[in-house]
């Protein structure tokens, strides 16, 4: 046979075994992961996960970036430009009801971990979200988790999309300017923004989503939200990755509960807190009983997620979503 004959055949069975498996990748291929805001204490599991070198203790080459918004992580990954995502969760039954499949391996928060806050100015007369008529209101990104909750706690209070207005404002400094600057009069966000908030003045709470009661009163009960998540397809093909990425995360999630703010607090670097770290560790402690245990789903919070998003999306409400394809279990440590 030819020599270039031979090269030909090499290249075209290449491109079958590429095209047979769009997820190859060699198995100490670095992964990288896109985090929501990297900075948020409701995503800080990821930020842990590498710092107490978990990733490696798997064998694992992990690179973390930081997108302005889950919505814009979300992106990468159905572009395949990343591996996974540190994001919410309902983005995963978002995504189905529009073709595309994504599950969440590992659970972080069982609760959202934001909060709406009202300014300072608006506060007199803006008393709850029945109030939201008429008014700008702070979201990270549009088509992020904070524009679906927004969405639906002003539909609750009988307030419909077209009476209010939603301007994306990123969090940390981008969010207090937006609030600073009256250009939203309320607006979601989460810690430390929230508390860096509350010390100036600049704004108070109006709808806590920090704690399972105050969830559970919200939106009808616990809504998991922070998690890590990956494309169905790439964990099938690697699930030898996929179990040691939930394992890495899970032992980080039982460290969080075997460990003080404190302690946690000095594994991350300054610019998380920037010239405040007692602000950022009382912000943290407040913070640490919306982490899981384990990484593992919370019993009934899909189905919390489900209804909220069917409320306001009729392309939620009119698909038929499989919850067991937006989450598993499987890749974690056999539970105790």
């Amino acid at each position: 046979m030819h020599a270039s004959r031979r090269t030909l055949l090499a290249a075209a069975l290449c491109t079958a075994l590429a095209a047979a498996t769009p997820f190859a990748q060699a198995a100490d291929a670095p992964i990288t992961i896109m985090v929501g805001g990297i900075n948020k204490i409701i995503y800080l599991p990821a930020t842990l996960t590498e710092k107490l070198g978990y990733f490696k203790d798997e064998g694992l080459n992990v690179t973390l970036q930081s997108a302005p918004a889950g919505v814009n992580a979300e992106n990468q990954l159905i572009a395949g430009a990343v591996q996974g995502v540190v994001g919410f969760y309902d983005h995963s039954i978002d995504l189905q009801s529009k073709g595309k499949e994504i599950e969440a391996i590992t659970v972080f928060c069982k609760v959202p971990g934001e909060v709406e806050m009202v300014s300072a100015k608006a506060a007199p007369t803006f008393k709850s979200m029945a109030d939201a008529k008429g008014k700008t209101l702070g979201v990270t990104g549009l088509g992020s988790s904070t524009d679906f909750l927004t969405r639906y706690l002003a539909g609750r209070k009988g307030v419909p999309e077209a009476d209010f207005s939603l301007l994306p404002v990123g969090a940390g400094n981008t969010f207090i300017a937006a609030i600073q600057q009256d250009r939203i009069q309320a607006g979601m966000t989460s810690e430390p923004t929230v508390s860096r908030l509350l010390k100036t003045g600049d704004a108070k709470v109006l709808v806590d989503l920090r704690s399972a009661p105050d969830t559970e009163a919200a939106l009808g009960g616990l809504y998991p939200a922070s998690s890590f998540y990956v494309q169905n397809a790439w964990a099938e093909s690697h699930k030898d990755e996929a179990t040691k990425l939930a394992h890495a995360f899970a032992r980080t999630m039982a460290y969080i509960h075997t460990h003080t703010a404190e302690q946690i607090a000095d594994l991350v670097p300054r610019d998380f807190y920037g010239n405040d770290k007692a602000l950022y560790v009382s912000a943290l402690k407040a913070s640490l009983p919306m982490y899981t245990t384990d990484g593992r789903m919370p019993e009934g919070g899909p189905e919390t997620v489900l209804k909220v998003l069917s409320a306001y999306k009729p392309l939620v409400k009119s698909a038929h979503i499989d919850l067991s394809k937006t989450y598993t279990n499987a890749y974690l440590p056999a539970a105790k």
